[in-house]
């Protein structure tokens, strides 16, 4: 049986399933975990002609020309493109959980997502913090680490969806060191570098200038870093972040582990919107992501670009293809 890449096109309103159905329509690899009516209705917005073929992970009959495979997930209320409803949280959640699952149990090959509303999944009195949080819980893992990816400019997070002021608090040296193996575990197992080179930035300005602007550095990341160098780790830092990232510096590293969320994602999104991806590291099973939002305000209207979601789809393609 040949196992199929999973893609759950993200809430009904935005622009996930309209890219999907348009690169599922050239992809028969992927097999698509949604609404079938909603794939149909995207589908005659797009003016594509393709039809869609109801399936399974386990079904290996071989794909149709003009066709989109679909796993079945019935929305419970029809999408209205640029409008999220509350009513179709459960519908999101409930693809991304059977298809986490699908990979868990050796159905599938690996998971790329589309992007959610977080806002819309909690307004139906669900908690949700995101994918990455949700599909650690699922596959039962205690810490995961999230990854953007564009070309070999590669930035990791040692805190995710924080707010700004929960973060240093957040840095502990427990929690770092996890984060520090996962990245290098995963850089060597999944991207087949041999020894991973990795910058990590200080928390503070200029890496808390000694101690004048802060003291994380010197009490936390510091010991950590010297602890995991004796480990083996090849680790270079704390580095202060506004000069860290800077072309002619970056290209020494094969990753780089910002502190929060608005340290590192800004600059590898301004180097490669469109075309990074989001990965999620420390997953029993691989996972790729878009760098995007919903983008309710063009949804429904066939303006988004689906090089993020093609790049997302062929780094998991090829990250597969280097796992042992």
């Amino acid at each position: 049986m040949s196992r199929s890449l999973l893609l759950t096109p993200g809430d009904p309103a935005g622009v996930g399933p309209e890219i999907a159905c348009r690169l599922a329509s050239v992809r028969p690899e992927l097999l698509l975990v949604a609404d079938p009516g909603l794939l149909e209705r995207n589908l005659e917005r797009l003016g594509l002609d393709c039809k869609v073929l109801e399936c399974d992970p386990e079904d290996d009959s071989v794909h149709e020309p003009g066709s989109i495979r679909c796993w079945p997930v019935e929305l419970a209320r029809i999408e209205t493109p640029g409008r999220v409803d509350p009513a179709n949280a459960g519908y999101v959640l409930d693809c991304l959980g059977r298809a986490a699952d699908a990979c868990l149990d050796g159905r599938a090959a690996g998971l790329v997502t589309g992007p959610l509303h977080k806002g819309v999944i909690n307004q139906a009195g669900i908690p949700f913090s995101g994918h990455t949080e949700f599909l650690a819980e699922r596959a039962g893992v205690e810490r995961v680490v999230m990854m953007l990816v564009a070309g070999r400019f590669r930035v990791a997070l040692a805190t995710t969806h924080l707010p700004l002021r929960e973060v240093p608090d957040a840095i502990q040296a427990d929690s770092l060191r996890r984060t520090l193996r996962i990245l290098d575990h995963d850089l060597r197992f999944r991207f087949a570098i041999e020894r991973p080179r990795i910058a990590v930035l200080g928390l503070n300005p200029h890496a808390g200038e000694g101690g004048y602007l802060g003291r994380e550095e010197i009490e936390v990341i510091e010991p950590v870093l010297e602890a995991e160098r004796q480990a083996g780790l090849d680790l270079i830092g704390p580095l202060p972040a506004d000069t860290a990232m800077v072309p002619e510096r970056v290209r020494e590293f094969d990753a780089v582990l910002a502190m929060y969320h608005d340290q590192g994602l800004p600059v590898l999104k301004y180097a490669g919107f469109g075309q990074a991806v989001n990965v999620t590291l420390g997953l029993p099973f691989l996972r790729t992501s878009v760098d995007h939002g919903t983008a309710l305000d063009i949804a429904g209207k066939n303006r988004a670009d689906a090089g993020s979601l093609l790049a997302a789809v062929d780094l998991a393609m090829q990250l597969q293809s280097n796992a042992p």
